[in-house]
C-alpha cells in the first residue's frame, strides 16, 4: 500500500513563489505516475501537472509556464513548483498516485494526498 503526505501550502502574495511537497512511502515502487491536481472553492477538481517515473512530464493549459512539476529519488518525493503566484492559484492542492497493477496483472487502488492549502492575496 501507499500513503502519501502533501505539504508546502500557505498564504502567499500575488507574484510570490511557492513550492509544495508529495512525500510518498509504502509501497512505492508500484507507483507509476504522479499527479498534482486542485480544486478551488466551489469548484471542482483540476489536474494541474503530471510526472512520470522516467521524469517526463506534463501540464495543463492553464499550469503551463508557471508551474514545474519535479521528483527525487524516482517518485519518493514530488514538488511543485509555483511561479508568479495569482489570485485564481488559491485552492486546495492535492498529489494523486497512479498505480501499476500487480506482476500478476490485477488492478490496484490509486492513492490521494489528504491535500494542502494554498491562499493567494493581493
Amino acid at each position: 500500500q501507499v500513503q502519501l503526505v502533501d505539504s508546502g501550502g500557505g498564504s502567499v502574495q500575488a507574484g510570490e513563489s511557492l513550492r509544495l511537497a508529495c512525500a510518498a512511502s509504502g509501497n512505492i515502487r508500484s507507483i507509476d505516475r504522479i499527479r498534482w491536481y486542485r480544486q478551488a472553492t466551489g469548484a471542482g477538481r483540476e489536474l494541474v501537472a503530471e510526472i512520470e517515473r522516467d521524469g517526463s512530464t506534463r501540464y495543463s493549459e492553464a499550469a503551463e509556464g508557471r508551474f514545474a512539476i519535479s521528483s527525487d529519488n524516482g517518485l519518493n518525493t514530488v514538488y511543485l513548483y509555483l511561479k508568479n503566484a495569482r489570485l485564481q492559484d488559491a485552492a486546495a492542492y492535492y498529489c494523486y498516485a497512479v498505480i501499476g497493477p500487480t506482476p500478476w496483472g490485477e488492478r490496484r487502488p490509486n492513492i490521494w494526498g489528504q491535500g494542502t492549502q494554498v491562499t493567494v492575496s493581493s
